[in-house]
């Protein structure tokens, strides 16, 4: 469908969106390349802060080129597959980066409680293990929804990005166990990852 379908606001919204999207793209790809480049930046922060970085750019390039293009484009199409392939991106990345927040969370905290054993707990094994498992678990789910729901038939999306719940909307089966799955996930993935921040203080 598009952002809008008036004539007049599609050069507009084409260039600030366009601009949005470059200094996004800059300064994500810059704070990879910097905390890669720099010594003095191989630190667990920075580590952490570089795969935030990469999702944010990630969920932003899964969205943003379509987008900009349907404001160039008289007609907004896009094939099945186009679909599910943002979809499963967008939903891995934005589930990842809950946990990869509260992974950061807890590593400050480590840093500020412990700073003497912060070195030896926060090792760079524990590191990888913190960030690999949000990446593991988000793909488990994201493959779960995503296949669920491009099973089913759906005739048009009126969003401008393929999302899951704009999808649901739009789909003719009974859509009751996906809403179901949808929401409960989402509660443990929101209780979850505060609960990884927010306990260890305790």
């Amino acid at each position: 469908m598009g952002v809008t379908r008036q004539p007049e606001l599609q050069a507009p919204l084409f260039r600030v969106f366009l601009i949005i999207y470059a200094v996004i793209v800059v300064g994500n790809l810059g704070m990879i390349t910097l905390t890669q480049v720099d010594s003095r930046l191989h630190t667990h922060m920075y580590f952490f802060i570089k795969h935030l970085a990469f999702m944010d750019l990630g969920n932003s390039t899964v969205i943003c080129p379509k987008m900009l293009v349907n404001f160039t484009a008289d007609q907004n199409s896009i094939s099945y597959h186009a679909c599910a392939t943002p979809l499963a991106f967008f939903l891995m990345l934005i589930i990842c980066e809950f946990f990869v927040l509260s992974v950061m969370a807890y590593d400050r905290y480590l840093a500020i409680r412990n700073p003497l054993l912060y070195n030896i707990i926060m090792s760079q094994r524990l590191c990888h293990v913190l960030v690999g498992i949000p990446y593991l678990y988000s793909t488990f789910q994201t493959l779960m929804f995503t296949i669920k729901i491009v099973i089913l038939t759906f005739c048009a999306i009126s969003h401008f990005y393929c999302d899951d719940v704009p999808l649901l909307l739009m789909l003719g089966s009974n859509v009751q166990k996906i809403e179901l799955l949808i929401i409960l996930f989402s509660a443990f993935n929101l209780i979850s990852s505060f609960w990884w921040s927010w306990c260890p203080t305790y």
